[in-house]
């Protein structure tokens, strides 16, 4: 039934899918706390994807089926079919109304799990964890320097309920 054995152990492709669903999850939280429409469940759906077709790539790269010479596989056609997948996805959460955009930090978020998740299915595990320390600092540390010294509405970038108010001096 289950003929094939896979080229990657079952540890290292479960640590592999295991560390994209924590790292997605990272990026997600932030953006569930920030009440976004795409949350931690997306992000970490988008990241785990990302990293299971990484890992089927792999696998696919080295079944005895395609160890004759006459057939050619392009990795790189994965990283562009992930990330036209995933800007698909990310293009979905962006929403021009009233002369304003909204969603934009969130669809780039999808679009950063979708290749932490490719780095995470490859094993490039150092890449995933900098890319998501990276994206956090971006998410948490921008936003506050972002709260904190830009003037004017701010509407993609302040909470809802929060949208247009400028903080009132005693």
């Amino acid at each position: 039934m289950f003929e094939y054995q896979t080229w990657l152990p079952l540890p290292d492709m479960l640590a592999r899918l295991l560390l994209a669903a924590v790292l997605g999850s990272a990026v997600g939280v932030e953006r569930e706390w920030r009440r976004r429409p795409a949350g931690l469940r997306t992000h970490i759906l988008v990241c785990l994807s990302s990293a299971t077709f990484a890992v089927v790539a792999l696998e696919l790269a080295h079944m005895p089926a395609f160890d004759d010479e006459t057939v050619r596989l392009d990795p790189g056609r994965l990283v562009e079919a992930i990330t036209a997948g995933v800007a698909f996805l990310s293009a979905g959460m962006i929403i021009f109304a009233g002369g304003k955009i909204h969603g934009l930090t969130t669809g780039a978020g999808i679009w950063l799990v979708g290749a932490i998740g490719l780095a995470c299915g490859l094993g490039i595990w150092q890449v995933a964890a900098i890319a998501t320390l990276l994206g956090l600092i971006v998410l948490w540390v921008l936003r506050r320097i972002e709260d904190r010294f830009i003037d004017g509405d701010g509407s993609d970038l302040r909470e809802p309920e929060t949208q247009g108010e400028k903080p009132q001096s005693d």
